[in-house]
């Protein structure tokens, strides 16, 4: 049969179609190499991963080098503004102690004939001896063969670059402190800027701190037995205290070689307080040659101890999504629980303490989680019953009423 013409407008629409529909075929090729020339960039590179895991270390070592490239160029800052004050004020407590040893001196030698020589004595000597006082307080040696020296420099290049990183920190000993009004103000600004950008940097230390602690809790190739009772991330909280406490052993020990008159224990003592930011400076180190190092240990430690409050949030957070889970038929059987076993049971602290020692499930994997839940019900209900049999053991009370009848 010969095939029927078609009118103009039939090869229209139909070219039409034919034609949007080879547009959809070339956009589906043109996505298919996409993903095949990106799969096969991804596959060609593990070097790719590597630049990845590379950058954020870079990331996580750039601020601290940030961080300490502050802390140094405060500390020039304020040595420049503080170190002329601090000269001139012990020039002028040396001149004050030599001025009252002289006169106490020339007293003794050119009065010893006068009548109340104890009297003058006494007073040149109280005088001389609140002038001794106060250049003792200022800092000074009182050593008058060696024209009353400065035992250590206090706004020197290292002591106040430590100086400035008790300020970034918020430790604060109290030792050394600005005196003047530019250095004050420049504290003021410096501390404004720099206090943010040091808790940025601790809680990014921290963050990686917990992630290592996670990973090494991970593939620990056995895990003690308890892990099981108190959860994973109790267990990785308590690893991070054991190695705080090493941590602050350490620098312990470090600090009883540098400083000749401290104990281990004053060590421990100093480093825990510095760690917790409590710094009440009755013990400071004092040996200029190790300070650059010390305010690396005191940044890293730190560090080390947002990690345990990072993991300890980490946990309330779990303790917190399970409590929120207690939800239906398991909340439904522990306020029956409470109700059958009257006044004697608090829902709500069984409610906490099941919270707290519920087993750590993985949210991930649906059969093992309803399993767990099942397992508490099952538990909760045997409790239940339990209550239930003591409260029907409990001996019933015979009542015999005698009443008199017409009948």
């Amino acid at each position: 049969m010969p095939a029927k013409a078609r009118s103009p407008n039939d090869y229209d629409s139909q070219d039409e179609a034919n034609t949007e529909l080879l547009e959809k075929l070339k956009h589906l090729d043109r996505r298919a190499e996409a993903v095949e020339s990106g799969g096969g960039i991804c596959s060609r590179s593990s070097a790719c991963w590597q630049s990845l895991k590379w950058k954020s270390a870079l990331n996580h070592i750039g601020l601290l080098v940030s961080l300490s490239i502050y802390c140094g160029v405060g500390g020039l800052i304020f040595r420049h503004l503080e170190r002329p004050a601090e000269v001139a004020r012990l020039t002028q407590l040396k001149d004050v102690v030599k001025t009252q040893r002289e006169r106490f001196m020339s007293t003794i030698l050119n009065n010893t004939e006068v009548n109340n020589l104890n009297e003058l004595l006494a007073f040149e000597l109280a005088k001389y001896e609140a002038a001794v006082q106060q250049a003792a307080e200022g800092g000074l040696l009182i050593v008058a063969d060696k024209d009353f020296p400065e035992p250590y420099e206090r706004w020197s290049i290292l002591q106040a670059v430590f100086f400035s990183s008790t300020v970034l920190t918020t430790i604060g000993y109290g030792n050394i402190v600005p005196v003047t009004i530019s250095g004050r103000v420049f504290c003021i600004c410096f501390a404004l800027v720099g206090i943010p950008f040091t808790l940025t940097v601790i809680a990014d230390w921290g963050r990686l701190f917990a992630s290592a602690v996670s990973v090494f809790g991970t593939h620990m190739p056995t895990k003690p037995k308890f892990t099981n009772f108190i959860g994973k991330t109790w267990f990785y909280a308590i690893l991070a205290v054991g190695f705080l406490g090493v941590y602050l052993a350490a620098g312990a020990g470090l600090l009883l070689l540098w400083e000749d008159d401290w104990t281990f224990f004053d060590g421990f003592y100093f480093c825990f307080i510095t760690m917790t930011t409590i710094g009440f400076g009755d013990l400071v180190p004092k040996k200029p040659n190790y300070m650059l190092l010390c305010t690396l240990y005191i940044l890293i430690g730190l560090a080390l101890t947002s990690t345990i409050i990072e993991l300890v949030r980490r946990q309330y957070a779990t303790s917190w999504a399970k409590l929120q889970e207690l939800s239906g038929p398991m909340a439904e059987t522990l306020r029956r629980l409470g109700e059958t076993a009257g006044t004697g049971l608090d829902y709500a602290t069984l409610q906490k303490v099941l919270t707290v020692s519920m087993p750590k499930w993985n949210s991930n994997k649906k059969s093992e989680h309803n399993s767990d839940i099942a397992a508490l019900e099952a538990i909760t209900n045997a409790i239940l019953k339990e209550v239930k049999e003591a409260q029907n053991s409990k001996p019933k009370v015979l009542q015999i009423v005698i009443y008199e009848s017409s009948v």
